[in-house]
């Protein structure tokens, strides 16, 4: 886990600011949800044989006796508040930016506390709606400016497909188990899917040939799964249809896919959602959604040199006062100019008129405002322009300031 602060703060705001935006235009509307939720909430909803319920989550009991967890992802949490929600809530367009909290080994671009972007679209099956979330996916990365992606897209079928593809694959696994991790041996007979999804080399290399999973899954699945990549190619995105694809939830049916970025290395995952069938109080809440991470997004950027440059405010404003009774003074002009929209820096009155000046520099101030005993005596101010150091006085008041900084502004 990591602070945030300085330039990389400013970077984020301007990243957060750009999908507030988007999304907003897109007719989702922001939720916030707690960072604690019931173990239980995760456990059922991302299904108890994911890597992430058995080894990533952050999970204590807390004085009332109560299995808690720290989210590891934003879909769950989501749903739960539509849920409460009753028939208005199936029909929701939600998004959420915040931390998530996970166990994993940590990686370039990796932490244990991380955050993500993501949307969630309530709804039916819809291989439409499917196209259009991860379009809209696609514009916010190049929102930001991450060019150079690749969109990789499969389908996990319907519940039905379930039981067809897992039967399939462990007749085909477990002839070669004995090339398989450990990991991998176990997953043979709780979740067989999650072996093709294995990052080793060795295991990668002995599961090359098992038949892609969409081989057991029914006609109408891989009508859909067609009807999203024609739909993508309809928007003029260049969808990577990939049989490997997996993701390490149970609850995704349906399309599945991950943006990828070469700036990233080897876990070149950027971002990634799908449909899914979220169970919840005895049923299933259907819905696509998608997951942006924000460390890995601005990693991405930082490769390819596009970074986005922070706004500068405009007319920064750079108060010196010399003595206490100047450093008084600027306190009420300070909040006068500051409530008109100006940004104002202020100086450290006990120290002199040199060092207050170097601190304006360094802040990259447009103007200093400098007041001493002869400007106090004459109820003045001197307004210097730092760039090439003109300067006037006009009388302390704060229209006259304000007034005296847009003329010069403007000549």
């Amino acid at each position: 886990m990591a602070d945030l602060a300085g330039p990389e703060v400013a970077v984020w705001q301007v990243l957060e600011a750009r999908a507030h935006d988007l999304l907003k235009r897109h007719g989702y509307a922001e939720v916030r949800t707690p960072i604690l939720e019931p173990t239980d909430l995760f456990a059922r909803g991302l299904g108890d044989t994911t890597d992430v319920v058995q080894k990533e989550m952050y999970t204590f009991t807390d004085r009332g006796g109560r299995s808690l967890t720290l989210r590891p992802e934003g879909t769950a949490s989501v749903i739960r508040h539509v849920a409460a929600r009753g028939a208005e809530g199936l029909s929701a367009r939600l998004y959420y930016l915040g931390p998530m909290f996970r166990s994993e080994r940590p990686q370039a671009g990796r932490r244990r506390q991380f955050h993500q972007v993501g949307l969630e679209r309530l709804g039916e099956p819809d291989p439409l709606a499917d196209a259009e979330v991860i379009a809209l996916q696609v514009d916010l990365l190049a929102d930001w400016g991450l060019e150079g992606t690749r969109l990789l897209v499969n389908t996990r079928g319907t519940p039905e497909d379930r039981v067809a593809v897992s039967k399939g694959l462990q007749v085909a696994l477990r002839p070669l188990a004995e090339a398989l991790c450990e990991d991998c041996r176990r997953r043979i007979d709780t979740n067989p899917l999650r072996v093709l999804d294995c990052k080793r080399p060795a295991c990668q290399e002995a599961t090359r040939d098992v038949p892609s999973p969409v081989s057991w899954m029914s006609p109408e699945s891989r009508v859909y799964f067609d009807t999203v990549v024609r739909a993508l190619g309809a928007m003029g995105l260049d969808a990577e249809p990939t049989p490997r694809l997996v993701r390490g939830l149970d609850y995704y049916v349906h399309t599945v896919w991950e943006i990828t970025h070469p700036g990233l290395g080897a876990q070149d995952a950027v971002a990634g959602g799908g449909r899914y069938l979220l169970p919840l109080e005895g049923k299933g809440i259907p819905g696509v959604g998608f997951a942006v991470g924000m460390e890995r997004a601005v990693l991405a950027l930082e490769s390819a040199g596009r970074l986005p440059e922070p706004p500068r405010p405009p007319h920064v404003v750079f108060l010196a006062g010399l003595g206490q009774a100047a450093g008084l003074a600027n306190l009420g002009l300070a909040r006068d100019l500051r409530r008109s929209g100006l940004t104002v820096l202020a100086g450290d009155c006990h120290r002199s008129l040199k060092s207050q000046l170097k601190s304006a520099d360094k802040a990259s101030a447009d103007w200093a405002l400098i007041r001493g005993e002869d400007e106090l005596a004459r109820r003045e101010v001197t307004l210097r322009r730092l760039r090439d150091g003109w300067q006037t006085t006009v009388p302390d008041d704060p229209d006259a300031v304000r007034n005296a900084l847009v003329e010069t502004n403007e000549s």
